[in-house]
C-alpha cells in the first residue's frame, strides 16, 4: 500500500536511493540484505511516515518495510479517513507511538481526528500526540459555542496522551478504562458532556494515572478528582471553573493558576503527602480549603509590586496563603510590575510594604517581571525578611520576553481589579 502525504523528507529518501545504487555497484545489494529490524531502525530516523513510505521505490525488498514501523508520524499529511485505513490492518502489531499534526477548523464537520482515533485506540500501546494547528483567525473567540468536536475513545493500552486541540470540542468516553494511562495532557480545548473530566481521570477508570495537565480549557465548571495514583496535577487558565475537588493521598505536586476567578468559587483540596504547591489564584479560607499540608516543602505565589490604593485584593490572596505557613524549605515568588506604571502615576502606589512577614525559608526563588522598572528595592525587601536564607535564585524577565511569559497573569490581575467574574483565554 503506497502512502502519499506531505513532508519534507524527499532529500533523505533520495540519499537512501543513492546509497542503494552505490551498494549495487559491485553487483551486490548489501543494504537490502540487512535484517528487517535494522532497516526499520533506519526508517524510524526519518521525520514522518510519508518519508518512510517513499523508500518503497528503492526495491521490492523495501515495499512493505515501512508498514512494520512501530511509530507512525503524520505532519499535515493525509486526511483522517486515510489515517484510519493505515491503522485498520487487523494483523498489524501494536504501535508504541502515534503523532499527528493537522489543521482543522472549529466547524461541526471539521474534526477528522474522530475518524482515526478509534483505530488508534485499538493498536496503540504507547504514546499519542495530536496537535491541531488552528489558524490564527479561528481561535477561542470563533471556537466558543460552536457545535461538533472530537470524540475521544477509551485507550485501554495507551501510556501517554497529549491533545492540543486549538479549542476544538472534546467529547470524553462515558465507559471503559484507561488501564495503562500514566500521563494525560489536555491543551486549548472545549469540554462537552455528558461525561465529566473528573470521572474519567479518577479511580478506577484511570488506575495508573500519575500526571494530569489541563491548560486553557472551556466548558469545565466542575472538576472533581478522586485518585489513588496521581503524583502531579497542573491546572492553568480553566475558564469558568467554579468547583474544584482534589482528593488523592499520593499527590506530590499541585499547580493551580488563573482559574478560580468566579464570584463564589469553591475548592476542596485533600492531599496530605503534597510536597510542592504553586498557587497563583484566588485564595480565601472560606472558599478554598487546602487541608493538611504538613509535608509541604515548596510554595509558589505572586505579588504585585504596584497597585491601586483602594484595591489590594489580588495581593491579599497571596498574603493569606503565605500566612498559613511558618516554615518552608523553598519559597518561589513572582514579583509583577504592571505595564505603564511609573512610580505613583494614575493612582498606583508601591505595595511591597504590605509584606511584613514571610515563612522561615532556606531557599528563595524570585521571578521578577519588571517591564524596565527598577526592581532592586522590591527584591531587597523580600531578601531581608529571610534571615535564615542559604540559597537565592533570581530570574529577571525583561520587556522583550514579558508579554509571552506573563500574559495569563496580566489577565488575572485585570479581572481581579475590575471585578469581572472570569478570565479570558
Amino acid at each position: 500500500m503506497a502512502l502519499q502525504c506531505g513532508g519534507g523528507g524527499g532529500g533523505i529518501a533520495a540519499n537512501l536511493a543513492k546509497a542503494k545504487l552505490s551498494s549495487c555497484a559491485d553487483g551486490e545489494d548489501r543494504l537490502s540484505a540487512l535484517p528487517d529490524d535494522l532497516l526499520v531502525d533506519i526508517l524510524l530516523r526519518l521525520v514522518t511516515t510519508a518519508e518512510a513510505a517513499r523508500t518503497s521505490v528503492l526495491a521490492r525488498r523495501w515495499r512493505s518495510l515501512w508498514a512494520l514501523l512501530p511509530e507512525l508520524r503524520f505532519h499535515f499529511g493525509p486526511d483522517g479517513h486515510r489515517i484510519r485505513e493505515l491503522l485498520d490492518d487487523p494483523e498489524a502489531a501494536d504501535l508504541r507511538r502515534i503523532s499527528v499534526t493537522a489543521t482543522e477548523g472549529s466547524g461541526p464537520d471539521s474534526a477528522s481526528a474522530s475518524a482515526w482515533l478509534p483505530a488508534a485506540a485499538r493498536r496503540l500501546a504507547g504514546g499519542l500526540v495530536y496537535h491541531n494547528m488552528v489558524p490564527r483567525s479561528d481561535g477561542v473567540e470563533d471556537a466558543a459555542g460552536r457545535g461538533g468536536g472530537i470524540e475521544l475513545p477509551c485507550f485501554e493500552k495507551a501510556t501517554t496522551i497529549e491533545l492540543r486541540l486549538g479549542f476544538l470540542g472534546l467529547f470524553l468516553p462515558s465507559s471503559g478504562t484507561f488501564a495503562r494511562l500514566a500521563e494525560l495532557s489536555l491543551y486549548r480545548l472545549q469540554l462537552h458532556g455528558p461525561c465529566e473530566l473528573g470521572e474519567v481521570v479518577s479511580w478506577p477508570r484511570c488506575p495508573c494515572l500519575q500526571k494530569l495537565r489541563v491548560c486553557q480549557s472551556l466548558g469545565l465548571d466542575n472538576l472533581s478528582i478522586h485518585s489513588k495514583s496521581l503524583l502531579h496535577i497542573k491546572l492553568e487558565s480553566i475558564c469558568g471553573l467554579r468547583q474544584l475537588t482534589i482528593v488523592t493521598p499520593t499527590l506530590k505536586q499541585l499547580e493551580v493558576s488563573f482559574s478560580l476567578l468566579d464570584d463564589d468559587p469553591s475548592a476542596h483540596i485533600s492531599v496530605p503527602q503534597l510536597e510542592s504547591l504553586v498557587w497563583i489564584d484566588l485564595y480565601h479560607p472560606r472558599c478554598v480549603r487546602l487541608g493538611n499540608l504538613e509535608q509541604l516543602g515548596l510554595l509558589g505565589s505572586y505579588f504585585l509590586v504596584y497597585g491601586q490604593h483602594d484595591n489590594r485584593e489580588p495581593n491579599h490572596h497571596s498574603l493569606r496563603l503565605l500566612q498559613r505557613f511558618q516554615v518552608l524549605n523553598t519559597l518561589v515568588l513572582w514579583l509583577i510590575f504592571q505595564k505603564d506604571i511609573d512610580g505613583f502615576v494614575d493612582g498606583y502606589e508601591y505595595l511591597m510594604g504590605d509584606i511584613t512577614m514571610l515563612p522561615q525559608v532556606t531557599a528563595l526563588h524570585l521571578n521578577v517581571f519588571n517591564r524596565g522598572h527598577a526592581s532592586g528595592a522590591s527584591c531587597f525587601h523580600m531578601i531581608r525578611m529571610c534571615t535564615g536564607l542559604q540559597r537565592l535564585k533570581l530570574n529577571l524577565y525583561a520587556d522583550t520576553n514579558l508579554e509571552a511569559q506573563s500574559v495569563h497573569l496580566a489577565v488575572f490581575v485585570i479581572n481581579q481589579q475590575s471585578g469581572r467574574p472570569r478570565n479570558s483565554l
